[in-house]
């Protein structure tokens, strides 16, 4: 057990650091984070619009009226969450270099929308909808990254226009961008222009297909998927925060199949992937945050006898019924705690495929697209993400009793150490 931790903490530690660390990654984790109160805005009224069996209590007609008024919250959110995100991408990255944020996130959303198709239907000048969400979340990505980088460095080499003293700051600032933007805006749109010429067209269609599709089609995977969560746990287990390492890489994939399946559940046609955002969100990290520890406070209330225990669960019950457990992680503890290591990575990843069978026979419905708050406890959370299914929570109940059943051996070791240890510690000093 030693040796193979030995190997993990010499492999991994410098490669999560290095990830952890990394100014692009970084940008790209706080992108999506500028983003999320919008995604959850409009998944919110999608769940809303399509409350469980309001279609058999008011007319068809009245039906499609109410779901014609909610409409716009999703559209103005969920559907265009690619622009949120690049802003936000451009905002952050430029910061870190300490330069003018804001400029670095409008360039970023301009640069995009320079590359971006703008032809629906043979009609110009309108953007289609679906460039602008998931599926054009892969060049919005690189193209934020691209022209944050070109702005700062001609900001840097001071390629700018300096007014006098005496103007106002904000009319200063304008100017001072001025040049940086039309240089940065100037080469993407050059970059339009040479792509006109390839069979591809846009550059969009290029990224789409000959990058987005084929990780997509990986990403959709389980085995890409358990390799995900693996990663997510074991970089918990030394210390480091999984989540937003793991999520950084995978994001884009998880939230473009995302889209795919809350555009078929507003359809009213079959669902595509079972893979998604929300089936990590909600069937892994939704069941009492990373390694679905509300099953180990449960058993820490039914078996739990050391004090050291008790009073874990008591902290640690309430935080994660709201998928927070940094109280568990840090008291059991489960860093770098070798006698929880094979519980912590063997739950998630059979949950992972016990979850993925039943949603890939049809035993339980595909996630709809729909991004659940973080903090809604379980049970109601896989209710929410499968569209109002109660089969999603039943699925979670069922999950919930595995990783128990899992952890039930290993707690109960981990458990009679601290008792003993209570136990010989209040002998010596009664003596």
């Amino acid at each position: 057990m030693n040796k193979f931790m030995g190997v993990l903490e010499n492999v991994l530690l410098p490669i999560a650091d290095k990830l952890n660390n990394n100014r692009y990654l970084s940008a790209l984790r706080d992108g999506f984070m500028v983003a999320l109160p919008l995604i959850i805005f409009g998944s919110i009224f999608v769940v809303i619009a399509n409350f469980p069996f309001l279609d058999k209590v008011i007319s068809e007609s009245a039906y499609a009226k109410y779901q014609d008024a909610l409409g716009p919250a999703s559209a103005a959110t969920l559907s265009i969450m690619g622009l949120f995100v690049i802003v936000g991408i451009g905002y952050k990255l430029t910061q870190y270099y300490k330069v003018d944020a804001i400029y670095g996130g409008v360039v970023a959303l301009a640069s995009f929308l320079i590359l971006t198709p703008q032809v629906v239907e043979k009609v110009s000048g309108v953007i289609p909808t679906a460039s602008l969400g998931a599926q054009g979340m892969f060049l919005g990505i690189f193209t934020a990254f691209i022209s944050s980088e070109l702005y700062r460095l001609f900001v840097q080499k001071n390629w700018t226009i300096k007014m006098p003293p005496g103007v106002p700051d904000a009319v200063s600032r304008s100017f001072s961008a001025l040049i940086p933007i039309t240089l940065t805006l100037t080469i993407f749109l050059v970059v339009r222009i040479l792509f006109s010429y390839t069979p591809y067209d846009t550059v969009q269609n290029f990224i789409y297909t000959i990058i987005q599709q084929p990780l997509t089609h990986l990403g959709s995977g389980l085995p890409a998927t358990i390799i995900a969560v693996l990663l997510i746990q074991i970089f918990w287990f030394f210390g480091l925060h999984g989540q937003i390492i793991v999520n950084s890489v995978f994001d884009p994939i998880w939230y473009a199949l995302n889209d795919d399946n809350l555009k078929a559940f507003q359809a009213g046609t079959e669902l595509p992937h079972v893979i998604t955002k929300q089936f990590i969100d909600s069937f892994l990290v939704g069941m009492g945050g990373s390694g679905m520890t509300l099953a180990v406070v449960f058993l820490i209330f039914l078996i739990g006898k050391s004090r050291q225990i008790k009073e874990l669960g008591k902290l640690g019950g309430p935080a994660g019924i709201f998928n927070v457990n940094e109280p568990i992680i840090f008291g059991l503890p489960i860093i770098m705690n070798p006698l929880v290591l094979i519980p912590w990575l063997l739950a998630p990843v059979v949950v992972a495929i016990v979850t993925y069978i039943a949603m890939s026979t049809g035993l339980v419905p595909r996630p709809a697209g729909v991004i659940v708050p973080w903090t809604t406890p379980v049970v109601l959370n896989g209710f929410l993400a499968t569209g109002n299914a109660w089969q999603g929570g039943v699925l979670q109940a069922i999950n919930f009793v595995i990783v128990a059943v899992i952890w039930w051996p290993f707690l109960k070791i981990l458990d009679k150490n601290y008792y003993e240890k209570e136990k010989y510690e209040s002998n010596s000093k009664a003596s």
